[in-house]
């Protein structure tokens, strides 16, 4: 395998930084209504789907396919503005200090709380020619549990986390979190430098919540996981760089991720993905308009225009991870053939493992969990 320095995974190095604003976090919410009813009238006017100025774009660094860009701007001349961000607490935190964008992209539980927080600008579905192919090919996000009918979002990713590991040192796993702890890979495993990722993992083993935070509960989380410290290289969202240059036999890793390595690796068959019995968390980042966005007509029609499956499945090649459109499940399942368990099902969407927002007291004992687990 070269050694050469690879490309940094587009979205776990982005995600090293989420201890930037634990304060947000900390806070049990990052949102929350400031009682403006100007604002809040705003966040449920219907948008006319039309340019109304160029885009302002806020995403993770590299997380669509720059030649769909290119189309966009081509198509309707204007220019997609793009700023990124490492986190959701940094996304939280760029929109609490008042930066105004046309369209971001937060997760399940981050969407949630902006929405509870009226930041966001409702989406009329009907206003949007390819919604259908979302809604109507995949049921469980017409109302999904972050967000009431999808009021609010239209989903762009769907993933899930699992182990990635090299079969040419290891062999083939269990298909148990308990893999982590293997005596073969000590020293070589790493595990998400990311809260929820790693107390869920540690959660779903001891077959507790995947968003606990009963203290009494998260001790026993903190145990299991220091208990893998003797195994453990390190923390790090740089999953499938780790595998590609030989730091890691084994690490963490989410879906997307290892889709992505199949790009990179010169020998695919060298390395597997598993998802665990216990349970795998499952996600998605959604497209959303904050309510102070000043171009929302032309961040509805860029949500329609990466609708249109064809840009969807140059994305699902570009960044690896599955996009739930129908008619673009070929593309995705053509892509993942080495790691088939990256596919996102019904199942999988249904068993309901999403990270949930907590109560404050619960966010605060899981930061301190992290903060106790993390330095060792």
């Amino acid at each position: 395998m070269s050694p050469e320095a690879l490309p940094l995974t587009r979205r776990s190095f982005l995600r090293a930084g989420t201890t930037v604003a634990l304060a947000l976090t900390a806070a049990g919410c990052g949102f929350a209504s400031d009682g403006d009813p100007a604002a809040a009238a705003a966040a449920h006017a219907p948008i006319d789907v039309k340019v109304d100025g160029d885009l302002v774009y806020f995403n993770w660094a590299d997380f669509v396919d720059p030649a769909v860009f290119e189309g966009f701007q081509k198509e309707y001349g204007v220019k997609v503005v793009q700023s990124n961000f490492d986190s959701m607490e940094g996304m939280a935190a760029k929109l609490n200090a008042g930066n105004r964008y046309d369209i971001i992209f937060p997760t399940a539980k981050w969407a949630q709380r902006l929405a509870a927080g009226g930041r966001l600008r409702t989406i009329d579905h009907g206003r949007l020619r390819n919604a259908e192919a979302v809604f109507g090919g995949y049921g469980y996000f017409a109302d999904p549990w972050y967000d009431s009918g999808s009021a609010h979002t239209i989903p762009f990713t769907m993933y899930k986390t699992g182990i990635g590991w090299r079969r040419d040192r290891l062999g083939d796993l269990t298909g148990s979190w308990s893999d982590l702890w293997n005596e073969q890979a000590k020293g070589k495993v790493f595990v998400l430098d990311d809260r929820d990722e790693a107390l869920g993992m540690g959660a779903l083993k001891l077959g507790l919540g995947l968003s606990t935070g009963d203290p009494a509960e998260l001790d026993r989380v903190g145990d299991t996981l220091r208990s893998l410290r003797p195994r453990l290289r390190g923390f790090s969202s740089d999953s499938y760089n780790n595998l590609l240059n030989g730091n890691a036999d084994m690490t963490q890793a989410w879906s997307g991720d290892m889709a992505s390595m199949l790009a990179q690796a010169e020998d695919p068959s060298v390395f597997g993905f598993e998802v665990a019995r216990e349970g795998a968390p499952v996600n998605s980042d959604c497209y959303a308009i904050p309510a102070n966005a000043q171009h929302p007509g032309t961040a509805m029609l860029f949500i329609d225009y990466m609708l249109r499956p064809e840009n969807v499945k140059k994305n699902i090649e570009y960044i690896g991870y599955p996009m739930p459109v129908r008619g673009t499940e070929d593309t995705y399942a053509a892509l993942v053939e080495p790691f088939p368990q990256c596919m996102v099902t019904a199942d999988d969407l249904g068993a309901d493992l999403f990270f949930r927002n907590g109560t404050a007291a619960g966010e605060r004992a899981r930061d301190a969990a992290w903060t106790d687990v993390k330095a060792g």
